[in-house]
């Protein structure tokens, strides 16, 4: 079961079963409004990995909704009254209806840096939501070849017998990010999983599909790509 810190008042909250409404409070088009859509998308994510069903409502501007189509974030509702539970996420700044509050840092970086869209993703996905992300050359290039070496181990390990994924290591993953979202310890089981030669290609494989559903990098994307 997914557990929230509620940011107004510092408490864990269990999100039940039933329906969900993941409210992403943004105005502008900014890198910081864009991370706030991107936390609600991949909060959404985990609560239907769980079972749970979810409704995102967001009414970002034409510029943030391309810029957040870019980076493979789904599209919301503009509106859902009065269905399920609410759950908002807004900028550190930023106000929010009564219910659980999840508070998302500021987002930038130096201006005219230009990058990947999923190196972008990733980079923003890699600090932990409550500390401000710097998308400067260094995190942008660190992520652009940690994707660029995890899309290829997979096209490698795909073409192997599948195998199922050890249940230590889902364990690993489900405990990471149903505590209060923490995508950068999902992250840190794929590089351990990454590096454990005893673990066989078909279950890493397996692995990095499962936790891609939650992290929406395309980890896939170079399959056949050798071919």
């Amino acid at each position: 079961m997914l557990r929230i810190i509620d940011a107004r008042n510092g408490e864990p909250t269990d999100v039940r079963p039933g329906l969900v409404r993941v409210h992403a409070h943004v105005t502008g088009a900014d890198t910081s409004a864009l991370r706030v859509l991107l936390v609600a998308d991949v909060l959404a994510r985990a609560l239907e990995l769980g079972g749970t069903p979810v409704v995102t409502v967001a009414a970002p501007s034409a510029a943030l909704r391309e810029r957040a189509d870019a980076l493979g974030i789904r599209p919301a509702e503009p509106d859902s009254p009065g269905l399920g539970r609410a759950l908002h996420v807004v900028g550190a700044e930023d106000t929010a209806p009564d219910g659980v509050r999840i508070e998302v840092a500021p987002a930038g970086g130096p201006a005219g840096i230009v990058a990947p869209p999923s190196a972008v993703r990733l980079a923003l996905l890699a600090r932990p939501r409550r500390r401000p992300a710097v998308l400067d050359p260094a995190a942008l290039t660190a992520a652009h070849d940690t994707l660029g070496r995890w899309r290829r181990a997979v096209a490698g390990w795909a073409t192997h017998r599948s195998r199922p994924i050890p249940e230590q290591v889902r364990h690993e993953l489900r405990t990471a990010w149903e505590d209060d979202l923490d995508v950068p310890a999902v992250l840190q089981v794929l590089e351990r999983v990454e590096g454990d030669e005893n673990l066989p290609e078909g279950a890493r494989f397996e692995t990095y599909a499962y936790a891609d559903r939650l992290l929406g990098l395309d980890l896939a994307r170079e399959i056949g790509a050798r071919a």
